[in-house]
């Protein structure tokens, strides 16, 4: 873990313990929003920055200096570490990753390849080093995309509206789709351990898509490989944070499982998460689409869920999603504030 944290309010959240205020980060609070961001763009492309250490980490860090967030999070694609394992992917821009050579076949899983991260992806493991060791006085999350949201990429050999080719692979053929589902998870553990060795203090896994399955289904297909992932993760005593999109029917699913934080898109509120049963730390959950509306609304609604999170200890306050390139840097500059600040009065009255 980073030596240097001097505001580790994001870890003991998650840990469920009592903090002076509400810690708060921003998925995709580097990125697309940032003029200094897109200025680096005019030169580099996301493969440049995220193989170039220096510019990755100054990406990173960007927003604590900007936002003054509780936490970084790595800038890096969910792609970064599948070409080791020889999907050709390709990010194209305004479409996303594009696979080559999509699985269709036990045959196809077979002739996946292991991730060595040491040769593999150097560059993100010096990134980390560069930011925890010299940088960064907050933690920084490491994270993975999960086996289900990596797999439909690389089955659908991109993004998908329907993931229908998805699903008809894993009911149609059942073996290479858990074959699929261990190789992935092989990946994503040595991949997160490699992260949390070279500095990261927590981790978050993006099953961004797998709200597309019936929760029966998700216990049967998915439930066993996330159960073997988080207990191997579990060892590094890094915290563990769940997120996915339009995925709230699988909620409870997620507090059983050996992870420490479950992470809320907007479709459901902390209170019915809660009243449903979910007893983890929870992390979420403004609708990004509310930082345009005018400050008024965002406070009224950011003041909202801040009430419904601090009813329990272990609240660390986020979107129900990434932040919209059009978000005005200083509206995440003053919702920071407006968070930090209407948390600590809140704690100081208990």
């Amino acid at each position: 873990m980073n030596k240097k944290i001097k505001n580790d309010s994001l870890l003991k959240a998650a840990r469920g313990e009592k903090t002076g205020h509400v810690p708060v980060w921003y998925m995709r609070q580097a990125g697309r929003s940032q003029p200094e961001y897109r200025k680096l763009k005019e030169k580099y492309s996301l493969f440049d920055i995220t193989h170039q250490p220096e510019i990755c980490a100054y990406v990173t860090r960007l927003p604590v200096e900007n936002y003054d967030v509780d936490a970084a999070i790595l800038y890096k694609d969910i792609m970064t570490p599948l070409p080791a394992l020889g999907v050709d992917v390709e990010i194209l821009a305004g479409k996303g990753p594009v696979i080559h050579n999509p699985i269709s076949s036990l045959k196809d899983v077979e002739k996946l390849g292991e991730l060595q991260p040491e040769e593999d992806i150097p560059y993100v493991l010096k990134t980390i080093k560069l930011l925890t060791e010299e940088q960064l006085t907050v933690p920084l999350i490491g994270f993975s995309g999960a086996p289900f949201t990596l797999s439909s990429y690389m089955i659908e050999g991109g993004p998908s509206k329907d993931y229908r080719k998805t699903k008809a692979f894993m009911y149609t053929e059942p073996k290479a789709w858990f074959a699929l589902m261990e190789k992935l998870a092989d990946m994503i553990i040595v991949y997160v351990k490699a992260q949390i060795k070279a500095g990261a203090s927590a981790i978050q896994i993006f099953d961004s898509w797998v709200g597309t399955l019936n929760a029966e289904d998700y216990r049967f297909y998915i439930k066993p490989v996330m159960e073997r992932i988080f207990s191997e993760l579990r060892e590094e005593n890094a915290p563990l944070i769940m997120f996915g999109v339009g995925a709230s029917h699988l909620a409870l699913e997620w507090n059983s499982l050996p992870l420490d934080v479950v992470g809320l898109d907007w479709r459901m509120s902390i209170g019915q998460a809660r009243a449903l049963g979910v007893t983890k730390a929870i992390q979420g959950n403004l609708d990004p689409a509310v930082l345009l509306a005018p400050w008024e609304v965002i406070e009224q609604k950011a003041a909202a869920i801040l009430d419904e999170g601090m009813k329990h200890p272990g609240y660390i306050f986020n979107l129900g999603h990434g932040v919209f390139p059009d978000v005005r840097p200083e509206t995440l500059k003053r919702l920071t504030a407006f968070i930090h600040e209407y948390s600590e009065r809140k704690k100081l009255e208990e």
